[in-house]
């Protein structure tokens, strides 16, 4: 190669360097859009549009929300793939698409390969509810209930795969039971065959069930969580009533593609962290029954992290299956 070839290289790699610094200093300049997996309502798009107007306000633009539903979040998860990677367009990255379908089903990415987490947007725990008609009132008696009727307790899920379905295979084994899981469409639809009596329990979402505990409709037994949940204060934990290690939450966060300039990636994830630490959000997501966790991409990236090898190892053992 010639010295004169080799300048014009240099330069034009100079060039390119100048002109990407040029665009993060000057990043964002118009409105800037989150993919949102999932239909309109539900955590998801709750959790989705409290970050955007706490993100909105520390990038000095717009954030909106455009909901594409289908296929559990897997439709709108692998279709980003193909977005162009400028920081314009934010993905909502979910348990389901991130760390339980891949280990079910082949999809065309790779959660920690092709994905810049920013941080999470919501957080909330799991709760095990009975139906009043078992007469049982803490977890210990419903584990004693399931076992003197072996193969006859039925237990509710949003849809097979579902992280409620999953923290059921995570019982199950936990504590030694033999009980049917009867899968529904979603929490909407399991939640009222639990009031009905129809099954005798359920994991559900904690904000998603709470107030039907409140009123008395259902019997909480135990939160699937490290702590007790804010809206829930009286139902223990299931390490302090005696099974530790059934933890389940669902949980959801922004993402941008790897291939975004990394001088991008890093002002949103600067500016992600600081929308977490707002007091405006934090208390929005309080009256929600959800938090965002901990501060920060490196959390987020910790979660799906180890949530994937965790729910791969349950689905693995039970045996689950995604068409």
């Amino acid at each position: 190669m010639s010295p004169i070839a080799k300048i014009l290289i240099v330069t034009a790699a100079l060039a390119i360097t100048a002109n990407a610094s040029f665009a993060a200093e000057d990043f964002p300049t118009r409105p800037i859009r989150v993919v949102v997996p999932y239909a309109a309502g539900g955590p998801s798009d709750t959790g989705a549009r409290l970050a955007a107007e706490s993100l909105g306000r520390q990038l000095g633009q717009r954030v909106f929300i455009e909901n594409r539903g289908g296929g559990g979040g897997l439709n709108a998860t692998e279709a980003y793939k193909n977005i162009d990677p400028d920081g314009y367009t934010i993905l909502l990255g979910a348990i389901g698409p991130l760390t339980i379908i891949p280990a079910a089903k082949k999809v065309n990415y790779d959660s920690q390969k092709d994905f810049v987490p920013l941080g999470t947007v919501w957080r909330s725990a799991l709760t095990l509810a009975v139906s009043p008609k078992l007469g049982v009132k803490t977890l210990a008696e419903f584990i004693a209930y399931a076992k003197a009727n072996p193969g006859k307790v039925t237990i509710g899920s949003a849809g097979v795969g579902s992280i409620t379905h999953l923290a059921i295979e995570l019982f199950k084994r936990q504590a030694k039971l033999d009980i049917v899981h009867i899968p529904f469409r979603s929490t909407s639809e399991s939640l009222p065959a639990l009031m009905g009596g129809q099954i005798d329990a359920l994991f559900g979402d904690t904000p998603i069930i709470a107030p039907q505990i409140k009123a008395g409709q259902i019997v909480a037994v135990a939160v699937a969580s490290s702590k007790r949940e804010i809206s829930l204060p009286d139902v223990p934990t299931m390490a302090q009533a005696g099974l530790p290690g059934v933890e389940a939450e669902s949980w959801f966060g922004f993402v941008v593609s790897s291939r975004t300039p990394p001088a991008i990636a890093k002002r949103l994830q600067e500016a992600m962290t600081a929308a977490q630490k707002e007091p405006d959000y934090i208390a929005s997501l309080a009256k929600q029954g959800a938090s965002a966790g901990e501060p920060g991409p490196a959390s987020y990236a910790d979660l799906i992290k180890n949530d994937a090898v965790k729910w791969k190892t349950v689905i693995t053992e039970a045996g689950i299956k995604l068409d």
